[in-house]
């Protein structure tokens, strides 16, 4: 076995400096947010809080679990994250299942089609008006419905699809096998790695979307958690439009001390950690899910 050179030495140094500083840059912020989250707030406000609490205290999270519009906007996050990413993922896939197929008539048109929205869209005016024809103005299924089939994502399943042997599903038809049948029983057994990396992706997105509420929703009670996360940083002031109720009020008057910005890193932790949990349970599957739905074509 060679023996590594002074050179080669050299380099593995400087990689793992080169990744160490940019592991600790993006840490950094969010174990700042996390410290400050967990410090009283009069003592935030005299600065010099890093990577840990100096004044340990958890009355920035009572206010937040007090409130009972941040709690609604938490259940309606995570409805439209459960909701909204097994109805695109089933969807889509159902959609590139049938763009798979050589057979189709007119495969190469819709799928002309399909490209040309990943180009351009409608715009802002004419998408309002088709929510607002549709019924879906300050309505859950707002979030849902005009997400259900993702052409980016239907292009990795459409790959994936195309890629699996023309043998399974002959003997699937064989046995009696359906379209349907073929589809649930042997196509989507077989496209886990696929399911979980875009399934992630997908519940990202809707989990950190803030916009179409903040256009389609006129009733603050409906408001997901991202969109009162946002206002509170935007004003940087704690007051009723800013997302608080009079219940969390009242108990914030009684704790002294606390201020905005600890109330605000306690509700972006609040808003955080869920999404940020999945991500050990489904990263075995990045790399494998990724490239299976994007080397053949």
């Amino acid at each position: 076995m060679a023996r590594e050179s002074f050179g080669d030495r050299l380099m593995v140094i400087i990689i793992y400096v080169f990744l160490s500083l940019l592991a600790i840059t993006t840490l950094y912020p969010f174990l700042n947010a996390l410290a400050i989250s967990f410090n009283e707030g009069m003592d935030t406000s005299r600065g010099g809080i890093t990577l840990w609490p100096r004044v340990f205290t958890l009355e920035n999270y009572g206010v937040v679990f007090k409130d009972e519009r941040l709690i609604n906007g938490f259940v309606i996050s995570v409805l439209r994250t459960v909701v909204g990413t097994i109805g695109s993922i089933l969807c889509t896939a159902i959609f590139a299942y049938g763009m798979s197929k050589r057979e189709l008539i007119g495969r190469k048109y819709y799928m002309i089609m399909c490209i040309i929205t990943l180009y351009f869209s409608g715009g802002l005016i004419p998408s309002f008006l088709l929510i607002r024809n549709l019924g879906l103005m300050n309505s859950f299924w707002v979030f849902i419905i005009p997400s259900l089939v993702g052409v980016w994502n239907m292009i990795i399943f459409r790959t994936f699809f195309q890629g699996l042997p023309a043998g399974l599903e002959e003997s699937a038809r064989i046995d009696g096998c359906g379209n349907w049948g073929t589809f649930f029983r042997i196509v989507i057994p077989l496209s886990g790695p696929v399911i979980a990396t875009l399934s992630l992706f997908t519940a990202v997105t809707h989990w950190n979307e803030w916009f179409l509420a903040g256009i389609y929703i006129s009733d603050v009670e409906k408001y997901p958690i991202q969109t009162i996360l946002r206002q509170i940083l935007l004003s940087n002031i704690v007051t009723d439009q800013g997302g608080l109720d009079s219940s969390a009020l009242a108990h914030m008057a009684k704790v002294r001390t606390i201020t905005s910005k600890s109330l605000s890193m306690a509700t972006m932790m609040v808003a955080t950690l869920p999404i940020i949990t999945v991500y050990p349970f489904v990263q075995k599957h990045f790399v494998k899910g990724v490239l299976v739905g994007s080397l053949k074509e």
